[in-house]
């Protein structure tokens, strides 16, 4: 019979396992792939490259998305959702190489799109399988990490409570402790108990081995956490400390605990684009805006000729915006009102029946056409296809003060459409509502995410009742 607790020790080596069945898929789908087109397992050279340099993609992208380290902490669909997300990534980079170095034309296309297809199954069969493996196994009993929460707090119950809904992660809770008066006997099955005299004494004396004990005390008890630190100083085992961030008013996005020089660090507010995350949105942004300027050319070129013909000026307009960090950048339209329009009022937002706009300029702003010059933005860097909608600097100083997190907005690059846009949050309505959604975008960003905004761009983010 298996020893329980067992993997525990090889984790490190299931990590390599993991890493290894992914290469094999990547190479296993390629071959398959050219017999399945070619009936023949000679791949050329110019193949052969292509695939390792999948191989190399695919542990880099896997390790930005922590692939090898969300099993324990998500659930098996989520999980899933994330892999296949990796997987696109990869393709989506693969095709860009294949693009700037002018070598897709040495490829089938019917064996690549096969090559994909073999790939994402035998990825979700390999990983899948040893997911759903080591879960049974841990549901069994297997590699189980038994633990010991002390607080039965609102932090404690709430750890608790998460704990026990994910059983197949590991943990199992063996026990609660509090030094108050017990008000409930258990937590979700888990006995509350009093705080033992002396925890040492205890966990030599404990029937079943505790693996660790996680302090889920609220941050003003300093104290009592030094002091069990310190009767926990002759032991082994491993100790967390629950941080109870959740019950302080910081206006948390994209909070994560992390190590600086050393020292443990909490990240409060941060930016979703960084490592893997920013090159994967630099390609995306790159590739899919240079394809839509190389097909709206035709549209542009009318557009510019019906401008010119509408009234005197140039065909773009060039506004000053905030964007990534606070910092400025010039943003392109196509002008839609006589020069100098705003010489007498201002800067002032669009309202409808203004009649600041020209006769093409109604047409271009209601159909959301004015926008197009800013994928040249895209293209240059300073925007992206999706993101927050960027504003001039005379109203972020209005806003900023008056909406709470309104900066938080500037975490990332603003876009041309974004999650506001297509759940219609867009021209005169609710500031608060479109900075909620916007948050909500870089706390839950993801490339699945930015397509899935692309998309719905396309039924609710051209024509909009607000847009004038």
């Amino acid at each position: 019979m298996l020893p329980k607790g067992l993997l525990k020790e090889y984790s490190q080596l299931l990590v390599l396992l993991a890493r290894g069945l992914d290469v094999f898929a990547i190479m296993a789908a390629g071959l398959l792939a050219y017999f399945y087109k070619f009936e023949d397992f000679s791949l050329p050279v110019i193949y052969i490259t292509a695939l390792g340099i999948a191989a190399v993609l695919v542990l880099i992208v896997f390790s930005g998305f922590h692939i090898y380290e969300s099993a324990r902490t998500i659930s098996f669909w989520r999980y899933i959702i994330k892999l296949l997300q990796a997987v696109a990534v990869v393709l989506l980079l693969l095709a860009g190489l294949a693009f700037l170095t002018k070598t897709g034309e040495s490829f089938s296309r019917g064996w690549f799109m096969l090559w994909a297809g073999f790939t994402v199954f035998l990825l979700l069969l390999f990983r899948g399988s040893m997911m759903l493996m080591l879960r049974l196994m841990r549901s069994k009993g297997f590699n189980e990490r038994r633990i010991i929460i002390i607080g039965a707090g609102q932090l404690g119950q709430q750890l608790a409570e998460t704990v026990q809904h994910a059983l197949w992660t590991g943990f199992h809770i063996a026990a609660i402790w509090d030094d108050n008066s017990v008000t409930q006997p258990s937590i979700r099955g888990v006995p509350v108990t009093p705080m033992p005299a002396a925890i040492d004494d205890y966990l030599a004396t404990a029937k079943e081995n505790i693996d660790e004990i996680w302090l889920a005390l609220p941050l003003h008890a300093e104290k009592r956490i030094k002091a069990i630190l310190h009767d926990l100083r002759h032991q082994t085992i491993t100790t967390r400390l629950v941080l109870d961030i959740f019950g302080m008013d910081l206006g948390l996005l994209n909070h994560s605990i992390t190590q600086l020089a050393g020292f443990p660090v909490i990240n409060v507010c941060s930016t979703p684009m960084i490592g893997v995350n920013r090159m994967v949105k630099a390609v995306e942004d790159r590739i899919l805006s240079a394809v839509i300027l190389m097909l709206a050319s035709p549209v542009f070129l009318i557009l510019a000729f019906l401008i010119k013909l509408s009234s005197k000026g140039p065909v773009f307009y060039k506004q000053k915006r905030v964007s990534w960090n606070g910092k400025e950048f010039s943003m392109l339209k196509f002008r839609t009102m006589p020069v100098n329009a705003e010489a007498d009022t201002g800067p002032v937002w669009a309202k409808e029946g203004e009649g600041r706009a020209t006769q093409i300029g109604r047409f271009l702003r209601k159909t959301s056409l004015d926008e197009l010059p800013q994928f040249i933005n895209v293209l240059c860097g300073d925007m992206s296809i999706v993101g927050p909608r960027p504003e001039r600097m005379v109203f972020v100083n209005q806003f900023k003060d008056q909406i709470p997190n309104y900066m938080q907005k500037h975490l990332v690059k603003a876009g041309i459409t974004g999650w506001a846009q297509v759940n219609g949050w867009r021209g005169n309505t609710s500031l608060e509502k479109r900075i909620e959604y916007d948050l909500y975008y870089i706390e839950n960003w993801s490339l699945l995410l930015d397509l899935k905004i692309i998309f719905l761009t396309f039924f609710r983010g051209f024509i909009h009742k607000n847009a004038y």
